[in-house]
């Protein structure tokens, strides 16, 4: 049998960041949320916490239960840009509740759009281990809870858009070689006919910060999870070898290279810093670790730090309100601290 062409792409953490598998849920007894008072939604975030807490799952006593309402502002912004749960769960706090994994790659939203939303995110391309740890928690909670299921649609959900499965399967992935080079219309446009969709960073109607875009499977209805995952594996390997196709191509351009060591310095010297321009300063110099160009900072610092310079996580992370001045000079240090001491030979290229 001839190997599979994503089967030779064994390490594509240059290109992807993560992955996410999330599953929606309904209890089979009750309305859909937006159909519950305050009262109901208290009652069934009750059943669904006793079903995590108290479930047989080896990593159950690993979950802590948040009251969204008793949050601060920041607190909860700051679970979005960590991509934990929804920017529309934090809309309207009131009646929902999350259960968090202690190394929170496991989140469960109860009262978003659905009763139910799990959601399990690996670091890197890991689609397998994502849907594998994704379904032992939908399975240990559809014993105790009953999730609403159809004979012929399968997983009955608010949108219809969701229903069958509920799953959505999605890579966070750094295209900033295809962004640059104007494809991104195309191959947005391309996807939608395959059934996916490529969004911004934390999702629909979001813009993709620092060149980062979130591919998902589109279609839930009349496909299988396993066919939607491979659907998903093979069209992110070819947007992988297409995103390093146009960096080679990129890299050879002396303006490009220079934006790259440019932003390095930046980096490495500023006293203030805004977010925006952190997020392309910081997707510039993951285009110059990709490239080559510079060897001495990892993708996880990185990673890391997309994360962590994001306003409400910089405040949570200081434990107070910061003006937006004290943000951006916080932001610089912090990110001046993370790239600490590199070392530029003569060949131009950044090494240990």
């Amino acid at each position: 049998m001839p190997e599979k062409k994503y089967e030779n792409l064994k390490d594509v953490s240059d290109v992807v960041i993560s992955t996410r598998i999330r599953f929606a849920r309904n209890l089979k007894d009750y309305p859909f949320p937006c159909r519950l008072n305050d009262e109901k939604k208290c009652h069934v975030a009750a059943l669904v916490k006793e079903a995590v807490l108290d479930g047989h799952s080896a990593i159950s006593d690993r979950f802590k239960y948040i009251q969204m309402s008793e949050l601060t502002q920041e607190e909860a912004v700051s679970l979005v840009e960590r991509h934990l749960v929804s920017p529309e769960f934090i809309s309207d706090r009131q009646g929902r509740g999350l259960l968090l994994l202690d190394d929170e790659s496991v989140s469960i939203m109860i009262n978003e759009e659905d009763h139910v939303r799990i959601q399990v995110i690996k670091p890197n391309m890991d689609l397998d281990g994502a849907y594998d740890l994704a379904d032992k928690i939908d399975t240990m909670l559809d014993e105790q809870l009953n999730f609403a299921f159809n004979d012929k649609l399968g997983y009955l959900t608010q949108c219809p858009t969701n229903i069958g499965t509920g799953m959505r399967a999605s890579l966070m992935m750094h295209l900033p070689a295809l962004k640059e080079s104007n494809a991104m219309g195309r191959i947005s446009a391309s996807l939608s006919k395959l059934g996916l969709v490529i969004r911004g960073i934390y999702g629909e109607g979001t813009d993709p910060k620092g060149a980062i875009y979130q591919l998902s499977n589109q279609v839930t209805l009349g496909i299988s999870e396993h066919e939607a995952i491979n659907n998903l594996r093979d069209i992110a390997s070819q947007l992988i070898t297409q995103e390093r196709t146009a960096r080679e191509t990129l890299a050879k351009n002396m303006i490009i290279e220079d934006r790259i060591f440019r932003s390095f310095g930046v980096l490495q010297y500023a006293k203030l810093i805004s977010n925006d321009e952190c997020m392309q300063l910081l997707s510039n110099l993951r285009f110059g670790v990709e490239t080559g160009l510079i060897s001495s900072i990892s993708f996880d610092t990185l990673n890391r730090l997309m994360i962590e310079v994001q306003p409400a996580t910089l405040m949570k992370n200081v434990g107070k309100k910061l003006s937006p001045q004290e943000r951006d000079r916080i932001r610089a240090e912090l990110v001046r601290t993370a790239l600490l001491q590199p070392k530029v030979p003569a060949n131009r290229r950044l090494e240990n």
